[in-house]
């Protein structure tokens, strides 16, 4: 290479792209700087200000509840450690059972309640005879306290003598739960459909669409993309109601922690129970609080049609 083409090397370089030399030199004005610092400390100072305010409260509540007249007599009968320890293998063994009905009855509930919702959302005269079953359906059962529903089909059933119809209290008690939910769950799907404009089934019908297809591939979709926070709110309440099932003898969570109490008279098996079911719930409702959020802020970037 000669000394000329060594000289016009570097001169013919490609360019820094535009901006970066602005990039390099650029400097925050004091301004700025001065306002991100005043953000800081207010940031600081609000954390700090919450985290005394919670400590004082839970203080003040700690002393009130330990310097009550019964507390000690509370604290033996409901927070007895050895009994805690007693109970802790049986209840997380009856435990099993509860997270088998919520995955089960939790997956039938969301097929029921949604065969439902679209029963009550057919159009035509036809479909008046399952618009009205549908209907009194979803007004039945939302009314039907559930304890009373368990109550009639755990023990209302079997009573009935029916040939080839199951009399074990789990597959019972798991019916009333999805016949109970499925009301809840229907009205919510019935929301969902009802809320998409009628401009995209019309437009779906202009493009020659059914009105099975439109339904389908149109309505449906849209629905339940509006619809998972209530309904993952509707499957958090479901995993708490699982523990009903105790009334019909299933040993579960709360049955195994009534049959340590009963030997002993204590309490405590109850809270460990009652203690358990919240560290279940709590990461549920959590994830159900950040989907929320989450569908808010894609709707209000128009995400969501």
């Amino acid at each position: 290479m000669s000394a000329g083409e060594a000289a016009a090397g570097p001169a013919d370089a490609a360019p820094a792209p535009a901006g970066t030399a602005a990039r390099d030199t650029y400097t925050p004005s004091a301004r700025r700087l001065e306002r991100e610092r005043f953000k800081r400390a207010r940031a600081r100072r609000a954390t700090a200000v919450a985290a005394c305010s919670t400590l004082i409260t839970g203080a003040v509540l700690f002393l009130a509840v330990v310097n009550s007249p019964g507390w000690p007599r509370t604290r033996e009968t409901f927070l007895d450690g050895h009994y805690a320890r007693e109970a802790l293998p049986k209840v997380l063994e009856g435990l099993w059972l509860n997270l088998r009905l919520l995955v089960v009855c939790g997956a039938a509930v969301l097929v029921l309640g949604l065969l439902i919702a679209v029963a009550r959302t057919l159009r035509g005269p036809v479909f008046f005879p399952l618009r009205a079953l549908a209907t009194a359906y979803t007004d039945f059962f939302r009314g039907l306290p559930l304890v009373i529903c368990l109550l009639m089909v755990v023990f209302g059933v079997p009573a009935l003598r029916l040939q080839g119809v199951t009399t074990d209290p789990v597959l019972l008690g798991g019916t009333a739960l999805v016949l109970t939910y499925s009301a809840y769950v229907a009205e919510v799907f019935r929301a969902g459909i009802e809320s998409v404009h009628p401009s995209q089934r019309a437009a779906a019908r202009s493009l020659g669409l059914t009105a099975r297809q439109t339904l389908r591939f149109v309505i449906l979709p849209q629905a339940v993309r509006r619809v998972v926070p209530p309904l993952l709110n509707d499957l958090v309440s479901l995993q708490k109601d699982t523990g009903l099932v105790s009334i019909a003898g299933a040993v579960d969570a709360v049955y195994a922690a009534q049959i340590v109490s009963s030997k002993s008279f204590n309490y405590t098996p109850y809270v460990v129970a009652g203690l358990i079911f919240v560290a279940l719930t709590i990461p549920m409702t959590r994830f159900t609080d950040w989907v929320t959020a989450r569908t808010d802020r894609r709707r209000a970037q128009g995400g969501i049609v």
